[in-house]
């Protein structure tokens, strides 16, 4: 990671072909999402034991990305709309989990099944399905982590599906309900910051290469997005605007200076 900002305000009608973006975007998509192995038997080893390494390689691998979009999942088609305008404007390849991975509670599913359910019983093993659960979460927070690294710029899509609006507690920005965005903005904080060379240099390199009754439970955690620059639609149009006055072709070698573009206009933000 080099950079990350909050985006405050991302409005649908910011967009004028909204609906046609989400299109286009979930076909690039599913054009690139990985081919899931979904037989538990891939992943046992000669001991019988499961390999997390293979199932987190499989199931969430880590791709080439430009930006990770850290969003609520009740945002999910604005962040795919977004991504597609970063795509069709900048030529930025932009990360969304649920558009690129496999579900995570399909493969706990998968281990649940297989290691955790008493045939003679008829019911789940409560401590063996802990303790699968605990072990999927943390290949998945894993992942997650290393693609934040991995990505060049980070964008957290603040809306009030994220974060609790006008709720401040302790100094701190505000409450979120959701586990992973706290973790994945905890880890933007934590992460190293790492210089653009890093990135770019990279970059060349692998181009050149190549029915039971439930209980909802509610948890809130503390989030603090104060190290995130501010992002608006202000700076975003002028960001498009700036980029199609210098006329730059949409190709790999002159796609990443987009966001060089980016920091410039922002850099006064904080």
């Amino acid at each position: 990671m080099h950079k990350g900002y909050e985006l405050l305000s991302l409005p649908t009608e910011s967009f004028n072909n909204f609906d046609s973006l989400y299109k286009s975007g979930l076909i690039r998509y599913d054009s690139r999402k990985s081919k899931i192995k979904t037989q538990i038997d891939s992943f046992v080893k000669p001991d019988g034991h499961l390999d997390g390494s293979k199932m987190q390689a499989n199931w969430f691998p880590q791709i080439t990305a430009d930006i990770f979009i850290s969003h609520s999942h009740a945002d999910k088609k604005l962040a795919v709309v977004f991504s597609q305008w970063l795509y069709k404007n900048f030529g930025l390849e932009v990360f969304i989990d649920s558009c690129i991975w496999g579900h995570a509670d399909k493969l706990l599913e998968m281990i649940d099944k297989r290691c955790c359910f008493d045939s003679k019983k008829g019911i789940y093993d409560y401590k063996k399905r802990n303790f699968s659960t605990s072990h999927v979460h943390m290949i998945l927070s894993t992942a997650l982590s290393m693609m934040i690294d991995n990505a060049e710029c980070i964008i957290f899509l603040n809306t009030p599906n994220s974060i609790t609006p006008n709720d401040v507690i302790n100094g701190n920005n505000g409450i979120t309900k959701s586990p992973w965005i706290y973790s994945e903005i905890a880890m933007t904080r934590l992460i190293r910051q790492k210089p653009l060379d890093d990135y770019r240099k990279r970059r060349r390199l692998m181009e050149s290469a190549t029915e039971v009754k439930t209980f909802s439970i509610s948890v809130d955690y503390s989030i603090n997005t104060e190290h995130l620059h501010p992002l608006c639609i202000k700076d975003l149009n002028q960001w498009e605007k700036k980029w199609q006055y210098y006329g730059k072709p949409y190709s790999n070698d002159y796609k990443e200076y987009a966001l060089s573009e980016l920091y410039k206009i922002t850099l006064n933000n904080k």
